[in-house]
């Protein structure tokens, strides 16, 4: 293990979140580099909440699906309140909410040196050859239409078609599986472990869930519904009946985290509308 991270940058809701976070990294005795030039100068990135995740993780992988050798390790920060059976890594809403000094808390061990790092998976998610979107927390195919219902096809490694009737399909990757997958009933997986694959409130008493290590393809398989694709929480393009969208790992970026931690993010408590159903 090499030194402590000692240059942080800080990326986050432009906030009190964000000044407290920054004002952190000075009081642990580390040295604070602001962006544009944050990426190349800091030997860590600090992302506040989803949308700090997903840009900084997004931007670390170019378009060919390359990520630089010298890529900053990014020190994720979730905007989810905390599950004790999930690890101890803190949470933004927990930061300036419950326990005011847990973002202090979550600098120190950065810059003492308490975190381990990662390999996290990029998604990269091919629309029949066309269009190519990277996802650093998850990719949905889902109705247009709040609990809407369509029929979705799954062609997961190693096992035959799987169609579901349900809302949509999510596949999520470790850091994303302790949101909306969660909420939609899948599992918390641990770094390396594979990829999650969720029906969204499906239309039937048996909720089927998979851990998948490998490509995966969803399709619509009948233009009934308006179906579109969704990657990190946006909605992209409509996706027509037949036309394949293969997900799979394009990149591996690095996280740091909480050293004696199980998983690279934290519990999520999930709120939810209609049947679970169309939170993206």
């Amino acid at each position: 293990m090499g030194d402590p991270p000692s240059r942080i940058a800080v990326v986050g809701p432009d906030d009190d979140r964000t000044s407290r976070a920054r004002r952190a990294v000075g009081d642990a005795g580390g040295e604070l580099v602001d962006p544009p030039s944050a990426d190349a100068d800091a030997d860590a990135v600090v992302a506040l909440g989803d949308d700090a995740i997903h840009d900084v993780v997004r931007r670390a992988v170019a378009s060919d699906g390359s990520v630089d050798a010298d890529q900053t390790p990014v020190y994720p920060l979730r905007e989810r309140l905390p599950d004790p059976l999930a690890g101890n890594t803190v949470t933004v809403d927990d930061a300036v909410g419950n326990d005011r000094n847990s973002i202090d808390q979550a600098i120190r061990h950065l810059l003492d040196g308490t975190t381990r790092t990662v390999p996290h998976p990029v998604l990269a998610a091919d629309i029949g050859g066309t269009n190519t979107y990277h996802a650093a927390l998850d990719v949905a195919l889902v109705t247009d239409e709040p609990a809407r219902i369509s029929e979705y096809g799954i062609e997961i490694p190693g096992r035959r078609h799987v169609t579901v009737r349900s809302d949509g399909v999510v596949v999520a990757t470790p850091l994303g599986s302790e949101g909306y997958a969660n909420a939609a009933g899948g599992p918390v997986i641990t770094p390396g472990a594979g990829l999650a694959v969720v029906p969204i409130a499906p239309f039937t008493t048996r909720r089927d869930t998979w851990v998948v290590d490998g490509e995966v393809a969803l399709s619509v398989e009948r233009d009934v519904e308006a179906v579109s694709i969704v990657v990190d929480g946006g909605r992209r393009e409509r996706i027509p009946a037949g036309r394949p969208v293969r997900i799979g790992v394009g990149a591996h970026v690095d996280l740091l985290v909480d050293g004696t931690g199980p998983n690279p993010g934290d519990g999520v408590d999930p709120a939810t509308d209609r049947k679970g159903s169309n939170n993206s």
